[in-house]
């Protein structure tokens, strides 16, 4: 709160104890309501979100975020012909123009100045279009894409968003945007937080067409920790029947591709063929081994046969014997 130092040591423990957990807690509840499908009170969340990263309440003025404002600075802001109530007003007023300066010390105007250009003026452009389509028109199941292009303003070139200005707030936070995409009776089509720190950066939200019809949806920008720049565009889509759609006519080139194997079938082909060749080797090659142990065994056979015919002539020459046995020639011959 803004009377942080009233408090005692140990409450002052406590109180950070309870912001250091407070982002991933409101982070969380987002996300029941998130599933809940309550847009409303999802959006409460996120607010409350910016007042207790501010310290403000809801009553409060917006103008509190700037730093040494007080009540008193914030109503002489509000006075006169060019008075403002939000701070996104405030800052679009020239510097030399700014009012609530007046009390101030050059220190502290210096101060005013600088914080108007840390926090983030921007402006937002959303488109709807289908992908890869070159028709301009939406029919019913088109994946239709909402594009939201998001611009720093107070950015040059190059220049990045850094921490949020919250002087009351005990820990550093970084800039983030969370970008809404509803409809009028509060269903939600998409959320999410964006932290890119870019000058120009966008976002895309893609959804199926509805039926055909004339929509309105609402498609809320949301700062994660300031106060008074929330934006709001609403955006229509016109959806048509399917059915009027004009007939897809195939390409004669592309009608020829439904007769080429696809890459799957060209790979099975291929190792079909090579295990034909291994089987067709392997064939051959018991072939080649079967046709030559035939061979060989002839020639040994045929030799074995010369060689008793010739001992055993010359054994009869010796002997004078005319017996054709020859066991006794096998198994001299075996040994």
């Amino acid at each position: 709160t803004r009377q942080t130092d009233a408090l005692s040591e140990n409450l002052k423990a406590d109180l950070n104890y309870i912001l250091q957990r407070s982002g991933a807690l409101i982070e969380s509840m987002i996300t029941v309501c998130q599933h809940q499908e309550s847009l409303k009170t999802l959006m409460n969340g996120i607010q409350f979100s910016q007042y207790v990263t501010q310290a403000c309440w809801l009553k409060d003025s917006n103008l509190l975020q700037l730093p040494h404002f007080t009540e008193t600075e914030v109503a002489h802001a509000m006075k006169g012909k060019i008075g403002v109530k939000t701070l996104s007003k405030y800052l679009a007023i020239p510097d030399d123009e700014k009012k609530g300066l007046a009390d101030f010390t050059e220190d502290q105007k210096k101060d005013v100045l600088i914080c108007c250009n840390i926090i983030p003026d921007i402006t937002v452009e959303a488109k709807v279009f289908v992908d890869d389509d070159e028709d301009a028109q939406v029919y019913e199941g088109d994946l239709c894409t909402v594009r939201v292009n998001i611009t720093r303003n107070q950015l040059k070139a190059g220049e990045k968003a850094g921490q949020v200005h919250a002087p009351h707030f005990p820990f550093p936070r970084m800039e983030a945007w969370w970008i809404i995409l509803g409809t009028k009776e509060g269903k939600i089509i998409s959320i999410e937080k964006v932290t890119k720190p870019d000058r120009e950066f966008k976002h895309d939200i893609k959804f199926l067409a509805p039926r055909e019809g004339t929509y309105v949806f609402d498609l809320h920008v949301m700062s994660n920790a300031y106060i008074g720049l929330d934006q709001k565009e609403s955006i229509e889509l016109n959806t048509l029947d399917a059915s009027a759609l004009p007939a897809y006519k195939i390409h004669p080139d592309d009608a020829e591709l439904d007769d080429e194997p696809t890459l799957f079938e060209e790979m099975m082909s291929a190792n079909v063929e090579e295990d034909s060749d291994d089987e067709d080797d392997d064939d051959s090659d018991d072939d080649d081994d079967d046709d030559d142990k035939p061979a060989d065994a002839i020639k040994e056979l045929s030799a074995q046969e010369r060689k008793k015919q010739e001992l055993q002539k010359r054994r009869q020459a010796a002997a004078g014997d005319d017996s054709d046995d020859d066991s006794s020639v096998e198994e001299v011959y075996a040994d």
